[in-house]
Parts: C-alpha cells; sequence; structure tokens
C-alpha cells in the first residue's frame, strides 16, 4: 500500500453538493499507511455532521475497494455557526446573518466579489445564499453560469437558483435578456423588500447582498428591512474610485452597519506568463482610507484573465482554480468576514430599530414638511431632517 494508493482512492470521494473531491479540494492532511492498514485526517471546512458522516463512510468504501484492510477516517470540522443575536426590524427571519457589498461607483468588480466570496462562504461550510439587489445592471446570472435558468414558483414563494453550492436569486433571473428597467425609486424599494420577502431562501447562516453603486434608496430600504450584520466596500486604488468609496464607508456609519473590511481590486496584475505581480494601479492608496474609518483591507485583489474570463462563461475562479492566488485571497476574506460575524454576535448583535422611517405608513417624508424645518434633536444627530431614519 503506498501514499499514491491511498490519493487516488480518496480522489473518488465527492465533496457533498459540490462536483469536486476532497483530495482537489485540499482537505486530506495526513496519511499514515502500517501494510494494509491506513489512517487519514481529512480536514472539512463544513460543521454539518450529516457532510462529515458521508464523507467518512464514502472515504471508508473507497479505501476498501484498493485493499486497506485497517481503516481509519477522522474527519475534523470546524464548530457550528452560531444563531444571530441582531434585533430589530427582519423580513427575512430565516436567515441569520446578511453581508452587504456596497461600492461607491460602478466597475470597480462588486458583483465579481460578491459571488467569489458567497462561494468562498459556501466552501467553508455555511449556508450561503446570493441576491443580486443591483436591479438596473443584474451580472450575477451570468457569472454563476445560470443566464438561462428561470427560477421555479412554490405556492407564493420564488425557488432560488443553485449552483456552486449557493442559493441565487436575482433580477436577471426574472427578465429577459437585454430588457432594460426603467423604474422609478420607490419601485427599486419595492424589489428589495420582495427578495427578501418572498424568496424561499430557506435556513441560512448567511445572505450575501451584492447592491447597486452608490448610498440611495437600495441601501436604506435594505438596512430599514433587515438587520445587516455587516457591510463589506469594494474599491479599486484610484483616487477617483477611493474618493466615492469613502462615501459608502460613511453611509454604513450612518446605518449603524459594522464595517468587516476593503475589498481592493486591481490591486496590481499578475502576468499569466511569469506569476510576477506589477503595480500597474498604485500600491497602498487605500491603507489610508481604511485608518480613517478604522477598518481594514481583507483582500487585495489583483487582475488576473482567468477572474475575467471565469465571470463571463460562469466559472468564478474561488471554484474552478481554488489554489489561484485571487481564489486564496478570496478565502482569506470570507474567513475575515464571517470572524468577524461571529464577533458581533457574540457581542450582542446588530439593531435596525434606529434607523426605521419616522414619518406614518404610506406618507412620504417629503411630505411632511420636515425636510423644510428639521426638528432639533434630528439636525444635531446628522439626519437628512426627512423623517427616513437615515442618521
Amino acid at each position: 500500500m503506498t501514499e499514491q494508493i491511498v490519493k487516488d482512492a480518496l480522489g473518488t470521494v465527492t465533496y457533498p453538493g459540490f462536483t469536486k473531491d476532497i483530495v482537489t479540494f485540499g482537505f486530506v492532511k495526513d496519511i499514515k499507511i502500517d501494510g494494509t492498514n491506513v489512517e487519514v485526517n481529512v480536514d472539512i471546512s463544513s460543521s454539518a455532521p450529516e457532510v462529515a458522516q458521508q464523507i467518512k463512510d464514502d472515504a471508508t468504501m473507497a479505501l476498501g475497494r484498493v485493499g486497506v484492510t485497517g481503516c481509519k477516517v477522522n474527519v475534523l470540522a470546524p464548530k457550528m455557526p452560531k444563531e444571530s443575536s441582531s434585533k430589530g426590524k427582519n423580513i427575512a427571519p430565516d436567515v441569520k446573518n446578511f453581508i452587504m457589498i456596497s461600492s461607491g461607483k460602478g466597475g470597480v468588480g462588486k458583483s465579481t466579489t460578491s459571488v467569489n466570496l458567497a462561494i468562498a462562504l459556501a466552501q467553508q461550510g455555511k449556508k450561503v445564499g446570493l441576491l443580486d439587489a443591483d436591479i438596473y445592471g443584474p451580472n450575477i446570472p451570468r457569472m454563476m453560469g445560470v443566464q438561462d435558468v428561470k427560477p421555479q414558483v412554490e405556492g407564493n414563494k420564488v425557488e432560488p437558483i443553485r449552483a456552486y453550492g449557493v442559493s441565487m436569486m436575482s433580477m436577471g433571473s426574472l427578465m429577459e435578456q437585454g430588457q432594460s428597467l426603467i423604474w422609478r425609486g420607490s419601485m427599486i424599494m419595492k424589489a428589495i423588500e420582495q427578495f427578501l420577502r418572498d424568496i424561499k431562501w430557506g435556513d441560512l447562516d448567511c445572505l450575501v447582498i451584492d447592491m447597486p453603486p452608490g448610498t440611495g434608496d437600495a441601501q436604506l430600504t435594505l438596512a430599514q428591512s433587515v438587520p445587516v450584520t455587516v457591510g463589506v466596500t469594494v474599491t479599486t486604488p484610484q483616487m477617483v474610485s477611493l474618493d466615492d468609496s469613502r462615501r459608502s464607508l460613511d453611509m454604513f456609519k450612518k446605518l449603524n452597519i459594522p464595517i468587516a473590511g476593503i475589498v481592493e481590486n486591481m490591486s496590481g496584475f499578475i502576468a499569466p506568463d511569469t506569476g510576477v505581480e506589477y503595480d500597474i494601479f498604485g500600491k497602498g492608496t487605500t491603507q489610508p482610507m481604511a485608518d480613517e474609518f478604522d477598518t481594514k483591507i481583507i483582500a487585495e485583489i489583483p487582475i488576473e484573465p482567468s477572474i475575467r474570463t471565469g465571470g463571463d462563461e460562469g466559472k468564478p475562479i474561488t471554484f474552478v482554480n481554488p489554489t489561484s492566488e485571487s481564489a486564496k485571497r478570496y478565502f482569506a476574506a470570507a474567513e475575515s468576514i464571517w470572524n468577524q460575524i461571529e464577533k458581533i454576535n457574540e457581542e450582542g448583535g446588530v439593531d435596525n430599530n434606529a434607523i426605521q422611517p419616522t414619518t406614518p405608513a404610506g406618507v412620504s417624508a417629503c411630505s411632511t414638511g420636515a425636510a423644510a424645518k428639521p426638528a432639533p434633536q434630528e439636525a444635531s444627530s446628522g439626519s437628512c431632517g426627512t423623517g427616513c431614519g437615515c442618521h
């Protein structure tokens, strides 16, 4: 019996819910061989006991087929995710934690970041949903390889589309390709609420939400509808992007959303022929902004051709090439975000009660006259004075 024979056998054991095996994922850590007796340590990313048991059973059977007579498979799993301790209004109570992915401007790779962070979290054993709330630019179906898949309706709920271990829903999955949406802010707000309330998300550890660029109706509606556990800002190293990213970070603070960190995209270029990384757009420009908002850079994602082709072809890099440099950085960012979520929940969670609208139901804040004559206490707290709750 040799280590190669053992690895080849374990290479037939598919990780539950995925198409790749436990060897390809790098979960097989230690192999001890004594004649035809074998002991294997498998360090998996899922905390679900049924996943661990299936891997143990499948690995034992696979090793038995190649002549192993004494088999011991030790499956090492992380602890179960803690229940959310967040409070306030929540129209999607089956979702434990909400992750808002935001950017001050478009074109900085926010959707690519959302897709790869969601898949990274799923591969680390979390039950993950991905909501494409970028109503005007719903690109995530293509990036997830499901642009031609239409969701199924069950009763009065819509079933999310499953891809790469993630439950996904997008306006792009509900409309014809190329169709434009000419909507006012109130329609966007209603769509965000319906995506949260009418999609059959099920029991999720987290919902990753890809927001439209900017700091407008969609962001405020989301924060008032569910207690957002953490926010992540996506930027590029150029100053024109950083100027807008500051507005995104300031929005998190005004909406009482804890900042999990900053993802800097286009952070250098990795030459495909040599693997050498070049700082073509500058380096270190994001750190002063992170310091200003008392947060950190959780990932510096380089320009890598496989990221672009993966997005166009619906083959995210975290799934099809998990050992690449960019994938490793996405995995590290996902782990950092989850650690922050657990810390927040241990300390009492988040609460969106303070940002609820103060005007009566069905009455526009703009029609109350508050904008013209804000209350003294609202003005001193940083409110816009309209009663929308953005203070």
